[in-house]
C-alpha cells in the first residue's frame, strides 16, 4: 500500500513541477484584444498582467468620456479572457483535464 502511495506522490511532484514550469512560460506568452474596432487594443501576459494599453487619439473625446472608459474594460476584459482560456488549455494539458480545485 505505501509503494502505491509512493507512486501518486512522486506523480504529483511531477506535476508540480510541470505547473511551475508551465506558469513560467505563460507569464512571458501575450494575448492581445482590441475594442472599438481597434481604436483599443490592450496586451495581457499568461499572468492576467495588463502589459500594454493604446488608446487612438481618434477615440479620445472629452465630451465622451464614458465611451472612452467602456471601450478600455471592453479590450482589457477581453484580453484578460483570453489569457485565462489559454492558462487553462496549457494546464489541461499537464492535469489531463482534471479539475484540481485551488489550481487556477
Amino acid at each position: 500500500m505505501s509503494k502505491g502511495l509512493g507512486n501518486i506522490m512522486k506523480q504529483a511532484q511531477l506535476m508540480q513541477q510541470k505547473m511551475t514550469r508551465l506558469q513560467e512560460e505563460l507569464g512571458e506568452r501575450q494575448v492581445e484584444a482590441t475594442a472599438g474596432g481597434g481604436m483599443v487594443h490592450a496586451v495581457v501576459n499568461g499572468k492576467q498582467q495588463l502589459l500594454s494599453l493604446k488608446i487612438e487619439k481618434s477615440v479620445v473625446d472629452p465630451e465622451d468620456v464614458e465611451m472612452l472608459q467602456d471601450l478600455v474594460l471592453a479590450a482589457v476584459n477581453e484580453a484578460i479572457k483570453k489569457s485565462q482560456e489559454m492558462m487553462q488549455a496549457e494546464m489541461g494539458k499537464i492535469t489531463g483535464g482534471m479539475n484540481i480545485p485551488g489550481l487556477f
